[in-house]
């Protein structure tokens, strides 16, 4: 066992995320989860409170205390990592019903997959399989809480995901350790579906504030305009948007590869022209899209609103596939 770091009080730390990959690692030393489509939340218990956390360190106990009090029974001087999902009727994950967290409080369900820190004791240098089994022992499982499954067949877990209709898999391998704050191959993700977090970085107007939404997507430092999204709204979600990004205008336009010499076979390139209607923002809102295909210009087609994401980091938000 890893040589155990003390700590004196559990604090937020920052979470580790998955690289994504085009085909699931394979081997003995990889284990295996279904992509929950929620939010990342981090559980830490201090002198007998739970607080919980999204990644961008907000906290969620006003709209979640209900999580937090069924966690009330962890250890104190302890860390847990894991997603915060709803559940519909069929069983899967619905990130729209998550977002209605109020009402559907009974569908709400937090699945715990890692613990950082136990009893004051760091486990982030511990391998994946020893902090699993802590977890085992200490998370007080109920109608809210539970671990995170795990299956030692990559196409068993394929085969189900796809038969549910599921977002993807997460591959993980046994001896990882926990890398605060990195995407790391140890932990790869597997998109079956297409759909994933853009970056708004400006709009075309429109009634109820804007036309389309001019999204893309983070390659290295640069941010890389990926498509326009029309589809997916209704007048009150525009409205909800546009009163979320309104507030983020500036003169210059963010995407490093605008402007486009010609709108493209399907019409989604920006042109110097096509840019003088569009207002330009500050790369900070983010926002869950549904698309049929990337295409071979790295572009989007067939584009859905489906959410805004709140609980993302705009700079770790990249192409996913």
């Amino acid at each position: 066992m890893a040589k155990q770091k003390t700590l004196n009080r559990a604090v937020f730390i920052e979470t580790m995320d998955c690289m994504p990959v085009s085909k699931l690692p394979e081997g003995p030393e990889w284990t295996y989860e279904i992509k929950l489509d929620g939010y990342r939340l981090e559980a830490v218990k201090n002198n007998g409170e739970t607080i919980l956390y999204s990644r961008r360190r907000n906290i969620l106990n006003e709209k979640f205390q209900y999580i937090a009090d069924a966690l009330q029974k962890l250890p104190d001087e302890t860390v847990l990592d894991g997603e915060l999902v709803a559940i519909d009727s069929a069983g899967r994950t619905d990130f729209n019903l998550l977002q209605n967290f109020r009402s559907a409080a009974s569908k709400i369900h937090y699945f715990a997959f890692d613990v950082l820190l136990h009893k004051g004791k760091l486990l982030t240098n511990n391998p994946l399989a020893e902090r699993r089994a802590i977890l085992a022992k200490i998370l007080p499982q109920n109608d809210h809480i539970s671990v995170a499954a795990v299956d030692h067949s990559v196409m068993h877990l394929l085969r189900f995901v796809e038969k549910h209709g599921l977002e993807g898999v997460v591959a993980k391998r046994s001896d990882s350790v926990y890398e605060p704050g990195k995407r790391s191959a140890l932990w790869s993700k597997y998109r079956v579906n297409a759909g994933q977090e853009f970056i708004v970085g400006g709009y075309t107007p429109g009634s109820s504030g804007f036309d389309a939404l001019i999204v893309g997507v983070y390659k290295g430092k640069d941010l890389m305009f990926a498509g326009r999204v029309r589809a997916g709204f209704v007048p009150a979600t525009r409205r909800e948007v546009f009163a979320k990004i309104k507030g983020l205008k500036i003169s210059k336009c963010p995407f490093a590869n605008l402007p486009e010499l010609s709108e493209g076979r399907w019409g989604q390139g920006l042109t110097k022209e096509k840019m003088d209607g569009c207002v330009w923002l500050r790369p900070f809102a983010v926002v869950r899209i549904d698309f049929a295909e990337w295409t071979g210009g790295d572009k989007l087609r067939h584009t859905k609103f489906v959410a805004m994401r709140d609980d993302k980091d705009p700079r770790k938000v990249v192409r996913e596939t």
